[in-house]
């Protein structure tokens, strides 16, 4: 026996086409043409006298001129090479081996565990599931962080944006969301990171635990915009892959900016007009098809943390504003709120969580309105306490406000490495809860 891999064979023999078209590459300004008859997103190879091939993808076409972008960094390209047509669309490796594993946006592994095998094929450019076929958000997702799980309580396949500068936590939070949640698999897609953070996040945050049960796709800031934005959708295709098959899914994109940045520099390439802060208008239907690909279907969900980056707070920037309106809930980090050594730095009073009162019961949501009351009374005279100007006894609200917040800030503080069961994190609230008499 030979011991042929027969349904590998099958699968390689259904997918090589019987004829390849080919061209000539015509010039290299950025954007590449080359007279080759293909269509959008058509995948092609270009030839050169020497090294390996330079894959690249059709993104646009005039007359018979087709633009090309290449997937890797492409060197010494002349007019006159060859251009093979491979096939159509990026397809991606899906599936349960994948599990602990990192690749790129292509499905190639970059953590030194070897090829990827018995892995169905998947296109990366899949439909959104039907609006009348999702199922509506019932069940809260626990996270096991206290602050999330009371103040902002999120659901089984909500869509949630987390909004932060840098250095406040981020990737911090969202390790332990991944290493605390309930999910089955976490499918985590780092668009645009520093090759330097990449392993700390996978070794130090995610950790082996957190390891077992991830797909990680990475396309660092380096790489060609093409590559960054296809990463995304991979890791889409990843996770909707998995809740086809009925799992609940977290799936995780840090960050939607570098998204958005990425396909701002494809959308340029093509001629596309700048619009606010030099953003084309490819750059907001990405962002829409990307959130709306996500959360429940008719079998499965896929419960999502987005991070967008606000430089400074403003939370009125295009990216931010606009993501702000696709999802079902926010969460601010606040430098501020970081400074103070306080952890995770979540600004409650700046956050909200859509899909709340639809997980939760009528006492939690009576509960989590009360301590909100107690923050913002507390909120509105902190800078008169911080002066020493506030007179204990001048209102019996604010001053049951100051006793209740050191108890509180306690209750949301949490260290890296603490997790909190559902049922605790109720109790504190309602322990809290029941101390304010307003």
């Amino acid at each position: 026996m030979l011991g042929l891999d027969m349904p590998a064979m099958n699968r390689s023999i259904v997918q090589t086409p019987l004829y390849r078209m080919g061209g000539r590459l015509k010039s290299v300004t950025g954007l590449m043409t080359c007279n080759i008859p293909a269509a959008v997103g058509d995948h092609c190879a270009i030839l050169p006298n020497d090294g390996e091939p330079v894959l690249a993808e059709v993104i646009g076409f005039e007359n018979d001129q087709a633009y090309l972008v290449p997937f890797d960094a492409a060197e010494n390209l002349r007019p006159g090479m060859a251009v093979l047509r491979k096939g159509k669309g990026l397809m991606v490796p899906t599936g349960r081996n994948l599990l602990g594993r990192v690749i790129d946006g292509l499905g190639r592994p970059l953590d030194g565990k070897g090829p990827i095998t018995d892995c169905p094929l998947r296109p990366v450019n899949r439909p959104a599931p039907p609006a009348m076929e999702r199922q509506r958000i019932r069940e809260p997702f626990v996270t096991g962080v206290r602050a999330i799980d009371s103040m902002l309580t999120c659901g089984g396949g909500q869509r949630v944006g987390i909004f932060a500068g840098s250095g406040v936590g981020k990737s911090t939070l969202l390790g332990e969301i991944a290493n605390g949640s309930q999910a089955d698999v976490n499918v985590i897609a780092l668009i645009g990171e520093r090759g330097r953070e990449v392993a700390p996040f996978l070794e130090d945050v995610l950790g082996p635990e957190g390891m077992a049960r991830s797909v990680v796709i990475v396309a660092t800031c380096e790489q060609t915009p093409l590559m960054r934005v296809r990463a995304s959708q991979a890791a889409i295709a990843i996770a909707d892959y998995f809740r086809g098959e009925g799992q609940n899914v977290l799936f995780v994109i840090d960050s939607l900016t570098r998204l958005a940045m990425a396909q701002r520099e494809l959308g340029l390439l093509l001629g596309e007009p700048p619009s606010s802060r030099g953003y084309t208008p490819s750059v907001f239907q990405t962002l829409a098809n990307t959130v709306e690909r996500l959360g429940n279907a008719a079998v499965g969900g896929i419960t999502a943390l987005l991070t967008v980056l606000v430089d400074g707070g403003d939370m009125d920037e295009p990216i931010a504003d606009y993501v702000r309106g696709l999802v079902d809930g926010h969460i601010v980090l606040d430098r501020k709120i970081a400074e103070r050594g306080f952890y995770p730095a979540i600004d409650v009073s700046r956050s909200v969580s859509r899909v709340a009162t639809d997980v939760v019961d009528r006492e939690f949501s009576k509960a989590a309105r009360k301590v909100r009351a107690i923050m913002a009374t507390h909120a509105e005279v902190l800078d008169l306490i911080r002066i020493g100007a506030y007179v204990r006894g001048s209102s019996p609200q604010v001053d049951k406000a100051i006793e209740l917040m050191p108890k509180l800030e306690k209750f949301l503080k949490q260290d890296v490495g603490e997790r909190a069961t559902f049922e605790e994190t109720r109790t504190g609230l309602f322990q809290i809860a029941a101390a304010w008499p307003f």
